[in-house]
């Protein structure tokens, strides 16, 4: 079971890396641009979840693209799910208690990859950020 202490972690050791707030949650930055934040379900998000909304907390992660997002939800709904208001939006609702360690930091790298400076992601792949 993953924890905020456990996406705190991994987000800040990826470069350029900031923690701050979106909507008034918890959210990690690289260069100003968000790839993990803490996003509860909103009435609408739970009227279309209906009685198997997701109680516990969700992480939303960027993704490369929709084709990604809707892989993982097909793949392991039991972990990810998304809603209406992510239609058009490379981004994925991640339940925190069920994602083990290692998929959370591949997930996490994944989303700073997809959000970082192509730049700066090269580089951090070549070992020199």
């Amino acid at each position: 079971m993953a924890t905020w202490a456990d996406v705190r972690r991994l987000a800040l050791a990826l470069p350029e890396t900031a923690e701050g707030t979106s909507w008034g949650s918890p959210a990690w930055k690289v260069r100003g641009r968000t790839f993990v934040w803490e996003r509860p379900l909103r009435r609408a998000d739970l009227e279309h979840l209906g009685p198997g909304a997701p109680d516990g907390p969700l992480l939303g992660a960027a993704v490369a693209d929709e084709g990604v997002k809707r892989a993982l939800v097909a793949g392991d709904p039991a972990v990810y799910l998304t809603t209406p208001h992510f239609d058009g939006y490379a981004a994925v609702l991640v339940r925190l208690e069920a994602v083990d360690a290692g998929e959370l930091a591949e997930l996490v790298t994944d989303a700073w990859l997809a959000r970082a400076p192509r730049r700066l992601a090269r580089e951090h792949l070549a070992g020199g950020a």
